[in-house]
C-alpha cells in the first residue's frame, strides 16, 4: 500500500521549492548547502519526507526567510475545507511556481519594496480573481 504525504510536509516542501526558484538555485544547489543529494531535496519538496525541525532551520538560514515562511498559508487540521460556494483557498497551493508566468510574477513582485504598492498589487489582484471566479 503506498503511502500518502501528509499535507503539512506537502505544504512546507511547496514552500521550499518556491523561495529556491525565486532564489534562482537548483535542487542540486540547495543539497550541497544542506549535505544532502538533490534526490533527497526533490523529496522534501514532494513531502515525501519529512523535513525535521534541524534541518528547516538549516533551510530557513540558506533560503534567507523565517522558518515560519513555510507554515505561511497551511491550513490546520481543525480548519474546515472550502465550501461548493466558496472559492478555492489558493491556485497556488502545492504547486506555485510551476510555470514560467508564475515565477516571472513572483521574481517582479519581490522586487517591489514599497509595502503599499506591493498590497495594492495584491488587491488588485484578489479582486480580479473574485470576478473571474464569479463570471
Amino acid at each position: 500500500m503506498k503511502k500518502v504525504p501528509n499535507p503539512i510536509d506537502q505544504h512546507v516542501g511547496s514552500r521550499v521549492r518556491m523561495r529556491r526558484v525565486l532564489l534562482g538555485l537548483s535542487q542540486e544547489k540547495l543539497g550541497d548547502a544542506l549535505g544532502v543529494t538533490f534526490q533527497q531535496v526533490q523529496k522534501y519538496e514532494k513531502g515525501t519526507n519529512r523535513i525535521g525541525a534541524s534541518r528547516l532551520q538549516q533551510i530557513s538560514n540558506f533560503l534567507n526567510v523565517a522558518p515560519s515562511f513555510f507554515f505561511d498559508g497551511a491550513r490546520s487540521e481543525g480548519d474546515a475545507a472550502p465550501g461548493m460556494a466558496e472559492a478555492p483557498a489558493s491556485a497556488f497551493t502545492g504547486e506555485f511556481p510551476n510555470s514560467s508566468e508564475d515565477i516571472a510574477l513572483s521574481n517582479a513582485f519581490a522586487r517591489i519594496r514599497d509595502t503599499k504598492v506591493r498590497k495594492r498589487i495584491v488587491d488588485l489582484v484578489m479582486t480580479l480573481a473574485d470576478e473571474a471566479v464569479h463570471s
